[in-house]
């Protein structure tokens, strides 16, 4: 048995992990550019991701010279209906990425939301972070409001808590609430952990309910909160580093050391009972009913106190009057929740362990939200 020397790691990482953290493509579509001859290293095209580079070669990407990757940054994004997540769509059809602000830089999709689906979409120009986030071990509880048509009960979404098989695919167990039936249908809060194709849509037509209207309002700690249709925000760096347990090299920020770790690791949101917890959205609990309250549980300033209580935002009909208020219910679902506030400091900053939820401005300079372009 000879005793051959190990051969060393060379040196750098990975060209398709340096190219998705440029931001041009993501890490699986610049191993598909770089087998088809579209990346060359120093003059030589190559055809295998199997490639270690450093910041001294010379990559090249479709003709482009590849830059510095900038910092790793994050946004909110309030998707409406009719549009497809996606770069390029085939059927020629209006994509999110023709709607977001001229401002924004490059930026890619955390995961999807369908072409009828709305609410929370996760937008970054690190290509390593959306890999991440949407890798089923991260752990992220992604939160629905779903209106079906039909008659609900708590006994007939048992099937959905245990885990469903349609169409010969296998649905991980889901947590799922019923909220209230109005009319002809009925509004439920659904939480999933993975993110299969209209997973809920088809979970939902195997015990015979129909989904008309899908809001994500969660995505982990972050929160849809008050964003409206269209509106882009982003989120601030610390934040990033606290609940996507980064490093400050990490991120690319040159303000700190490098190697600097941070004190937490990625960890998942903590919420008491299984919806409607302080920080989190969904339906109050049986004990804050009585006030009204926004989506971050206990804590909402009593003077912006009006109709539309986490309670009262979904599934109620939109012209009868509020009797504490007088005023009509707010008419968008996915609208009317409200940031997390920390329990007993209403306009307080954000508690518990997901201090994202209050979502942060920024985007168009400090302290400036982006300014939304208008749908074509």
């Amino acid at each position: 048995m000879s005793d051959k020397p190990a051969t060393p790691t060379p040196a750098g990482d990975r060209i398709a992990k340096v190219i998705a953290r440029a931001g041009v493509a993501s890490r699986r579509e610049a191993e598909k550019l770089i087998e088809t001859g579209q990346v060359s290293v120093n003059g030589k095209v190559i055809t295998s991701p199997a490639l270690n580079v450093t910041g001294k070669d010379r990559i090249v990407v479709k003709g482009r010279a590849l830059q510095a990757p900038e910092p790793a940054r994050m946004w909110l994004y309030h998707k409406p209906t009719g549009l497809v997540t996606s770069h390029k769509d085939e059927q020629d059809r209006e994509t999110i990425f023709d709607n977001l602000p001229e401002d924004l830089p490059r930026v890619m999709s955390v995961g999807r939301l369908d072409l009828n689906s709305e609410g929370l979409l996760l937008l970054t120009n690190d290509g390593g972070i959306k890999r991440q986030l949407e890798l089923p071990s991260t752990g992220w509880l992604r939160k629905y409001r779903v209106r079906v048509k039909g008659t609900v009960d708590d006994a007939k979404l048992t099937p959905l808590r245990k885990g469903v098989v349609v169409d010969g695919e296998k649905f991980q167990p889901m947590e799922v609430s019923f909220d209230r039936q109005q009319g002809a249908n009925a509004w439920v809060t659904v939480g999933l952990r993975e993110g299969k194709n209209r997973e809920i849509r088809r979970a939902m037509e195997s015990i015979g309910l129909s989904v008309n209207r899908l809001i994500r309002v969660s995505y982990g700690p972050f929160q849809l909160g008050t964003l409206k249709q269209g509106e882009v925000e982003e989120i601030r760096r610390k934040v990033m580093r606290d609940q996507l347990g980064l490093s400050a090299e990490d991120l690319g920020d040159t303000d700190t050391a490098p190697g600097q770790k941070v004190r937490r690791p990625l960890r998942k949101p903590k919420s008491k009972g299984r919806f409607g917890g302080p920080g989190q959205p969904g339906r109050p609990r049986e004990e804050d009913q009585k006030a009204p309250r926004g989506a971050g549980g206990k804590g909402r300033d009593p003077r912006k106190a009006n109709s539309t209580g986490a309670r009262d935002s979904f599934g109620k009909s939109d012209d009868k009057p509020n009797r504490s208020g007088g005023g009509k219910r707010a008419t968008d679902p996915s609208q009317s929740l409200r940031r997390g506030k920390s329990a007993g400091k209403p306009g307080g900053k954000p508690g518990g362990s997901t201090g994202a939820s209050a979502r942060p401005t920024g985007g168009g300079g400090k302290g400036k939200p982006f300014s939304a372009r208008k749908p074509r």
